[in-house]
């Protein structure tokens, strides 16, 4: 069976104000030509399909196109919600698009119930498990704590034990959104991480044939089975060095596993560009990203007047301008931004106390940031639905 895994579509984003929802029409056209070019038998979405709970309605009518399209072909598509989506808005009308072949799998509670395909060799189980939000469904799953791997681990448990109550060679497939050790994360995520922990390990997966998983925006392979395919589209700098594709998987008889990538349109290349205003304005070796949407990073030792004025009018896309002038980290010109670079919210609000208090919190007052952060997070999701 021939399958086209993709994910983190995120309908409705745009890029540094540009907006992109002509480049994710595109994108979705040549999504269809593939599957219909390759002789695809089956897709899988893994997850942020949107790019927030409440869409735009341009967005909206840009995903009902693609489903008509992907319906026409015949093809089954395999969708779950991911932690931008709004599981219960994503989910209206599941029932009544599985009669058309479009599986919508984003009620937790469901995770043990496949979509069942078939080809020549057999059945081909495809699980859906949506983004599971540890403090909304650990109930569900009968788990103490928050945890994703624990949570996870509960749904992996429920899919293996519907697996072994099917035919012997029953082939399987998993999709699911997480953050997955050894996956390489960019900065257009938003951060899921629970407890202090964000990642779970591959192991959670084991005892299926291939794991579709999204969220991370890098396509990546963890291992032969486990893969992430990354958006199509880039939505930060961090993925300027990015190749955007799909995976096409073929999944043999026995159930192994072979994966080519398919790569997804270019709107435009991305590049960062690093030193002094009138270097950047001088370099001949620049010429490349002329036509390039461009980070700029200013090196001059004082701001140049009007930096992105004249930025443009070599580089008619720069979309972004940082100033990083060479000072230690502890001159006080240095940019609380740059101060709070790779810092999570948890660090953070620790050196906070330290800078306040003259200490940092001790191991109670970590819990109970890491608590409230938690709490705030599931808050989060729950509310912005309801918005």
């Amino acid at each position: 069976m021939r399958l086209l895994h993709t994910s983190d579509w995120h309908l409705g984003r745009s890029f540094h104000r540009v907006g992109m929802l002509g480049a994710q029409a595109e994108f979705l056209a040549h999504l269809v030509t593939t599957v219909r070019e390759h002789d695809v038998d089956a897709v899988v979405v893994s997850g942020d399909v949107y790019d927030r709970a409440v869409p735009p309605l341009a967005a909206v009518e840009l995903f009902d196109d693609a489903l008509h399209r992907l319906a026409d072909l015949g093809v089954p598509t395999v969708m779950i919600s991911g932690n931008h989506d709004s599981a219960r808005r994503l989910g209206v009308g599941a029932g009544l698009m599985g009669r058309a072949g479009i599986h919508l799998r984003t009620e937790p509670a469901a995770c043990g119930t496949p979509v069942v395909l078939s080809d020549e060799h057999g059945d081909v189980a495809v699980y859906g498990l949506p983004y599971l939000e540890p403090a909304l469904v650990r109930d569900e799953f009968g788990v103490e704590g928050a945890g994703h791997e624990k949570v996870l681990t509960a749904a992996m448990e429920r899919v293996r034990a519907d697996l072994a109550g099917r035919d012997a060679g029953t082939r399987s497939v998993v999709l699911a959104h997480a953050f997955v050790t050894g996956g390489e994360p960019s900065d257009s995520e938003r951060d899921i991480t629970v407890g202090g922990v964000a990642a779970v390990p591959a192991g959670v997966f084991d005892g299926v044939d291939y794991v579709a998983l999204g969220h991370l925006h890098g396509c990546q392979t963890l291992t032969d089975r486990v893969r992430y395919s990354g958006s199509p589209l880039p939505y930060s700098f961090s993925e300027a060095a990015h190749r955007k594709t799909m995976w096409l998987v073929d999944l043999a008889a026995d159930g192994a596993v072979t994966a080519e990538r398919i790569d997804c349109p270019v709107p435009r290349a991305l590049a960062r560009i690093r030193g002094t205003l009138e270097d950047l304005l001088a370099d001949p070796a620049l010429a490349p990203h002329e036509e390039a949407w461009i980070e700029a990073t200013l090196t001059d030792p004082v701001r140049p007047a009007d930096p992105m004025a004249r930025l443009t009018e070599r580089f008619p896309h720069t979309l972004s301008l940082v100033f990083d002038p060479a000072r230690t980290a502890d001159d006080p010109g240095v940019s609380y931004a740059r101060r709070l670079a790779g810092r999570d919210d948890q660090q953070i609000a620790e050196d906070f106390v330290a800078h306040v208090r003259g200490a940092g919190p001790d191991a109670h007052e970590r819990a109970v940031l890491r608590d409230a952060f938690d709490e705030v997070r599931a808050h989060d999701a729950v509310a912005e639905p309801a918005r």
